[in-house]
């Protein structure tokens, strides 16, 4: 979502220099490649670069080829093959073993469903959504309609979908794509040209709920914003809660436990974390986010002060299940030996991403599949 949120600033201040831009998408990958399908990177014409389409090796090219397609206000789809070892023919040092195809789209600024303005509205809402990208995969001089439809809870745009049968299979499958929270591509077979699309499901940035405003959180906040997630801070104290001392964060908030929850939106993408180094404060918050669908509550401190804290709950009377139990860290964090407060944050903050991934959080070297998913690599395939 970062990377969305970035383009769309970017976009807008290029707007306002009068500068050109292109959308360039990573639309499929066959083998390995740095990144996977759906990332994005805005192009202007001065050669300003937001976002990655890989790891630096193939920004230069797409570079220039944008720089056409602006020209030519027309989308284009390039190919890399990185699993030629001679290097040189294409001039990049690519070296990833895959086949790379980018879509390079002009982004009209007189055209409100252009492609930037689809990912605006995005970002604007905090849904999940899905974003879907329609190509001629095996016919790259044929017409590449680009990016065609986004769909959220608030309703969908769409834009260039050539005929009504091709329109109603693909607005059908981002339907299904967002209620199953899947990505993946697919291919249309019709008597005329045939198209694949790309279909990411994209749910909304982490939110999250930070308990505490001594200086143990500053570094907390700030790497959480450097990966682009909506921080709230929240205390009891007027002194310690502002947004000086927090400048980075979403939302400072000054209130008793009681008060929180009615001034902050919790959802199955939000993170707490208890750090206020007040028993009583963290002990009545835990209370009240307990029964919530958040899928990772933090406790800081020792084990010890969790187990205490889980019996007094008991003793006053408040259940705690199975699952909200298993929801529930203490010590938050992952063993990394951390000692300061920045190696404290970015324990946390490495646990809460294991989290939100359903990831083992342990070393890539020990994984004997590929580090990513191939589910969306795989076309299926549609008659139309």
């Amino acid at each position: 979502m970062k990377e969305l949120e970035d383009i769309v600033k970017s976009y807008h201040a290029a707007c306002r220099q009068r500068l050109k831009t292109a959308l360039a998408t990573v639309v499929h990958v066959e083998g390995s490649a740095y990144r996977q399908p759906g990332a994005k990177m805005l192009v202007t014409e001065n050669g300003a670069l937001t976002g990655a389409i890989s790891g630096g090796c193939l920004e230069g090219d797409a570079l220039r080829k944008a720089q056409l397609v602006m020209m030519q206000q027309r989308p284009m789809l390039v190919t890399y093959d990185t699993n030629d070892e001679d290097d040189a023919k294409l001039g990049i040092g690519l070296g990833c073993n895959g086949i790379i195809h980018i879509l390079l789209e002009p982004v009209n600024t007189e055209d409100p469903d252009n492609p930037v303005a689809m990912l605006q509205e995005i970002t604007v809402h905090r849904t999940p959504a899905v974003l879907v990208t329609l190509f001629s995969l095996h016919q790259r001089k044929a017409p590449q309609p680009g990016t065609c439809l986004v769909l959220t809870a608030n309703g969908q745009m769409q834009h260039c979908i050539p005929d009504c049968h091709l329109q109603n299979a693909i607005t059908a499958d981002a339907h299904h794509a967002l209620q199953t929270q899947c990505s993946f591509t697919k291919t249309y077979l019709s008597t005329g040209n045939d198209y694949t699309t790309h279909t990411a499901f994209i749910p909304p940035a982490p939110q999250l709920l930070i308990a505490g405003a001594g200086n143990d959180v500053i570094p907390l906040v700030k790497m959480a914003a450097l990966l682009g997630w909506h921080t709230i801070v929240i205390d009891g104290r007027p002194g310690y809660a502002t947004t000086n001392r927090f400048p980075d964060a979403t939302q400072v908030i000054t209130a008793k436990p009681a008060q929180v929850l009615p001034l902050v939106h919790t959802d199955a993408y939000t993170a707490s974390v208890l750090m206020t180094h007040n028993y009583n404060y963290d002990l009545a918050l835990l209370a009240q986010l307990l029964p919530l669908p958040i899928p990772y509550i933090g406790v800081l401190g020792p084990a010890k002060k969790l187990q205490r804290m889980l019996g007094e709950l008991m003793d006053n009377g408040i259940s705690i299940t199975r699952p909200q139990r298993a929801r529930i860290h203490g010590p938050a964090g992952l063993d990394l030996g951390a000692e300061t407060a920045e190696e404290i944050a970015l324990s946390v903050i490495s646990e809460i991403k294991s989290v939100l991934s359903a990831a083992a959080a342990t070393s890539l070297r020990e994984r004997t599949t590929a580090i990513h998913s191939r589910e969306q690599q795989i076309i299926l395939q549609q008659q139309l």
